[in-house]
């Protein structure tokens, strides 16, 4: 009869047999000792995990043991945007969300206290910082070898600068020494002392003429996005419609490029653009209204093509605004660009909506069937069939009239605040590789990102972190950005869609946000200090292929301000890798587990630029 662990009686154990008995136990209990030392190692130097909801990770191989001190929750079907099949679905659980289990696990604290690791035992060699002189250094106004070559240094911040001011207060004044801009007469800035302060007069003055002149143009509902050329003045025109929930972009050339700056400073979006051959990054039918105030443009000027071109992404059935001294006087000079303008706007269908004293409003047609009587002789000529109004990175500008879809996409949008959430038809018109509906991903993408702004804001607080500046570096369809407005963020967010991806800018601006295409193997067109928040998420992953990650990094550190923040998701490998790229850099850098939990691919890197 055989015992359950003892051999048959009539068997002999030999001498032989136990020796190698005891040394395979004494080699097992060494192994164990080690393995329960190294571990324990490891887990002083383990980063913090952050479990955004209760989920189980998709990762079966080792499932995560229950805490004592909680009872195990229920599994839910799948976790996450993907599910078990790499396949990225809308239908997805994310399980119930516990603030208590976020905040107790996540153990910021003070998230200007650095994670220590296993890299961290030597000293982080740290990256040089630039020449003073490179203090505002912008690639984009110097030459093509610098926009292509970058850089490799740290761009210092000038001498005397403060953190800036908290909006809405940075509305109102701004720390001189943070721009050294130099006002002119009558552009409502002044310096006292050691600050610039402006006058809120000339916005308001514009708005309410605007409103008066043309009533459906209903700041705040008909119209929600806007583009402001700013040849003169301080971006004034977009800081006071912030207050009539509408959202402005002003753009200057490279001669204006001190307003973009100006204008960031003070909390308001803004961009340098190349005003030249090249279309603008930006999508058809994107912006309710365009306005040039004395910009100093000349719009009719080689064919008019820059006219053309902002017709391009004039939404159909927008207004366009033309503020000069040539709408009333019409001698000379002025009075030919005048009648040049007339001529031009006329043969792109627009509608002369309204005319008082240096102001003029111009509509866009809804569909082309203005465009099809016209006779065949007339320029600007209907573009062909098959141009894509939306190609915009390295296409040039075509002088020729963007259709209009015959559908109406792009134009049929309903009212702010309701088009936040509806499903733009121009969804349907974005290409991507995957098999799953569009509405589907549209639909997930938005759960997701609510879930995700939702742990921002319980745990790291980005609410009360005097954020302002936001850029989402690969903003897909807007996600990010319109989870932000609907926790009520004191922000706003430049949506960027990398070139090498879909563009779904139409999608973005249909929803009533704004955004750019952008390479991000080049640096972004934008002073140093213009950003509070960089939020990048799967960028790196997708970047590496074709860019070298450090330069981005470094790019990232260049348009953050002292104090700002950057927060990455991206999957393990990558995460490693940057953050000891930030350390080089001086940023205080934490690394978290993801909402999928310490075994999914994927993680959290949140880094903290010093002052």
């Amino acid at each position: 009869m055989k015992g359950k662990c003892t051999s048959s009686s009539s068997h002999t154990i030999t001498t032989q047999a136990i020796i190698k008995t005891v040394a395979f136990l004494s080699l097992l209990c060494f192994s164990l000792f080690f393995l329960s030392k190294h571990f324990s190692s490891y887990t002083q130097h383990q980063h913090e995990h952050l479990y955004f909801f209760n989920s189980t990770s998709t990762n079966t191989s080792l499932p995560p043991a229950p805490s004592p001190s909680r009872p195990q929750r229920p599994l839910v079907e799948s976790t996450g945007i993907i599910n078990e099949l790499g396949i990225m679905t809308s239908n997805f659980m994310i399980g119930e969300f516990d603030e208590g289990l976020l905040v107790e696990n996540a153990k910021v604290g003070d998230i200007s206290e650095k994670v220590k690791g296993e890299n961290d035992e030597g000293e982080v060699s740290k990256l040089r910082v630039c020449d003073m002189n490179m203090s505002d250094y912008v690639p984009f106004l110097e030459n093509v070898g610098a926009v292509s070559k970058g850089f490799d240094c740290l761009v210092p911040r000038p001498k005397g600068y403060k953190l800036p001011m908290p909006w809405p207060r940075s509305m109102d004044e701004v720390w001189f020494e943070n721009i050294h801009y130099k006002a002119k007469d009558n552009e409502g800035v002044s310096k006292k002392d050691d600050k610039l302060v402006f006058s809120s007069e000339v916005g308001s003055k514009s708005d309410q003429n605007l409103e008066q002149m043309v009533p459906e143009i209903a700041f705040g509902q008909r119209t929600r996005v806007v583009l402001d050329v700013i040849g003169s003045g301080i971006a004034d025109f977009g800081a006071y419609l912030m207050g009539r929930n509408v959202t402005t972009l002003s753009v200057a050339g490279k001669d204006q490029a001190k307003r973009v700056q100006l204008a960031l400073e003070r909390g308001v979006p803004a961009m340098m653009a190349a005003f030249g051959t090249s279309r603008f990054p930006f999508p058809s039918q994107a912006f309710d209204l365009i306005r040039c105030s004395r910009c100093g443009i000349n719009w009719t000027l080689n064919d008019g093509i820059l006219l053309i071109e902002a017709n391009r992404f004039l939404r159909g059935g927008g207004y366009f605004v033309w503020e000069a001294d040539a709408v009333y006087k019409y001698e000379g000079e002025l009075g030919e660009q005048w009648r040049e303008m007339e001529d031009l706007s006329r043969n792109l269908c627009w509608e002369l909506v309204s005319k008082e004293g240096y102001i003029a409003v111009w509509q866009k047609p809804l569909n082309n069937s203005c465009y099809l009587v016209r006779d065949p002789d007339i320029r600007p000529p209907l573009c062909d069939q098959d141009d894509n109004p939306d190609d915009l990175w390295r296409v040039k500008a075509k002088k020729c009239i963007a259709r209009i879809p015959e559908d109406g996409n792009g134009a049929n949008l309903t009212d702010w605040p309701a088009r936040l959430h509806s499903v733009p038809d121009r969804l349907l018109s974005i290409k991507t590789d995957s098999d799953v509906s569009r509405r589907q991903l549209y639909r997930a993408d938005s759960i997701y990102c609510n879930a995700i702004v939702h742990g921002y804001v319980s745990v790291f607080k980005i609410n009360e972190a005097k954020i302002r500046n936001v850029m989402d570096m690969r903003a897909g369809y807007g996600g990010f950005a319109a989870a932000l407005l609907e926790s009520r963020a004191n922000s706003w967010v430049m949506n960027v869609v990398p070139s090498s991806g879909p563009n779904t800018l139409p999608v973005i601006y249909d929803r009533g946000l704004i955004g750019v295409m952008h390479d991000w193997c080049e640096p972004f067109d934008t002073y140093p200090r213009t950003y509070d928040l960089l939020n990048a998420a799967g960028l790196f992953s997708v970047e590496q292929k074709r860019c070298n990650v450090r330069n981005i990094m470094l790019e990232m550190d260049r348009i953050l301000r002292p104090d700002g923040r950057a927060y990455i998701r991206d999957t393990t490998a990558v995460i490693y890798e940057l953050r000891e790229i930030a350390e080089t850099m001086g940023w205080i850098a934490h690394m978290f587990d993801t909402e999928e939990g310490p075994y999914s691919d994927w993680k959290l890197l949140i880094c903290t630029k010093q002052m």
